[in-house]
């Protein structure tokens, strides 16, 4: 599996592409092209040209979440008629309203104008997009120092609600060396995220993980967390996008990290 990081809050140096606080991944995995996540803005598609990666070419589309810096992205593939020929994959709470603060923060295309533009598949259970790689669904609640958290509101059986994002989930790749968890913000948890994929795959050994793991203090959660990381001996860690530099800074005391940005590129075997 090779997968280039399309969007990213974090640049490298000597590589010029661009970043935003946001994620994409592209994803190539034997004849499977899979885009996870389109970022808050074009700078996706600009970064694909520029790494020359072919998004016109039919492909699954996997959503994280429903946030704006996940989906926002959808309005210019839309523009640009890049949809008809995507198989688009997410929580149905995913493109429900997500308010916080009087601002909408969730997807900038509903479920409607997905259907009418691409193929559309709300799911809450596990997919299987290919031999190897696996969209998780939802999350189960594994460990209690990860209790979901909401953050702003969102609309809900026709009611306002504290958004506990239900809808956050993952990918996991498996091989026959051990998975590879590939997240986009991980509000669910990222032990838990682990702890899923590993009991849908029936695999301990885990190669590695990338992608926002949501933790920004020094804390008791923080210190759970990487306990956790350490007890399953991941071979690579790659926290981006919504990691505090003092997380990530803790996190290294006890593993190692590696540095991920725009147009990065990890080929997991």
């Amino acid at each position: 599996m090779k997968l280039t990081i399309l969007c990213d809050n974090n640049t490298m140096i000597d590589q010029y592409y661009l970043g935003e606080p946001a994620l994409s991944f592209y994803i190539e995995e034997g004849d499977q092209r899979l885009l996870f996540d389109t970022g808050y803005s074009d700078v996706f598609l600009r970064n694909a040209a520029s790494l020359q990666i072919d998004l016109t070419q039919p492909m699954d589309i996997v959503l994280s979440h429903g946030h704006n810096d996940h989906t926002r992205g959808l309005q210019w593939l839309k523009e640009k008629h890049l949809l008809a020929n995507k198989r688009i994959i997410a929580h149905p709470d995913t493109f429900n309203q997500k308010i916080m603060a009087s601002l909408d923060i969730g997807s900038p295309l509903s479920v409607q104008e997905l259907k009418a533009s691409s193929s559309l598949i709300l799911s809450k259970t596990p997919i299987k997009l290919n031999a190897s790689i696996t969209y998780l669904g939802e999350i189960p609640q594994h460990f209690s120092f990860e209790p979901r958290m909401p953050i702003g509101m969102t609309w809900h059986d026709h009611k306002l609600v504290p958004d506990l994002l239900l809808d956050d989930s993952a990918l996991v790749y498996q091989s026959s060396k051990g998975i590879f968890i590939i997240t986009g913000c991980s509000h669910s948890g990222i032990c838990n995220i682990i702890e899923t994929a590993k009991q849908l795959s029936n695999e301990s050994r885990i190669l590695g993980v990338i992608g926002g793991f949501h933790l920004f203090d020094v804390d008791e959660r923080l210190a759970q967390t990487i306990d956790y990381l350490k007890s399953n001996q991941i071979d690579l860690l790659a926290p981006c996008h919504c990691v505090s530099f003092h997380a990530k800074a803790e996190i290294s005391k006890s593993m190692r990290l590696i540095e991920v940005g725009s147009g990065a590129c990890l080929e997991i075997i």
